[in-house]
């Protein structure tokens, strides 16, 4: 099955794996699946990651993270810019997800990266994703 939005289908796998309670979680690897896997990684959301090359696409190996009574690390992770309707913010509206305990990830100019990178450089773009 092929889908239609890449990203969506990486946080959708992310969220039931982890809903699931699974340890590590397969995606199929593009450069900006592997972009959004390395700010989980920095913002403590996830444990690990490893991009397995093979003769196709490749294949990121997320490594899922658990607190001590059994509950995912990640509340909610949650699409908002889609193919069908693009979401775009300035620097000066960026926002702050769960008064800056959560963390928006941007598609800018300069890359895809998290709020706080992108308000330090002071640069705007694409709203991929929020998570907390």
């Amino acid at each position: 099955m092929r889908a239609n939005d890449p990203i969506a289908d990486l946080l959708t796998r992310i969220r039931n794996a982890q809903q699931a309670k699974h340890e590590v979680v397969s995606v199929p690897a593009s450069m900006v699946k592997i972009a959004v896997t390395h700010i989980l990684k920095d913002e403590g959301f996830i444990k690990n990651y490893k991009c397995i090359r093979d003769r196709k696409q490749g294949v990121i190996k997320i490594a899922l993270k658990y607190t001590d009574d059994g509950q995912g690390a990640i509340r909610n992770i949650s699409r908002v810019s889609t193919p069908s309707q693009r979401i775009y913010v300035g620097v000066d509206k960026i926002p702050y997800v769960k008064n800056g305990l959560g963390v928006a990830i941007l598609s800018t100019p300069k890359g895809v990266m998290a709020d706080r990178e992108a308000r330090q450089l002071n640069v705007g773009g694409e709203h991929i994703c929020s998570v907390y």
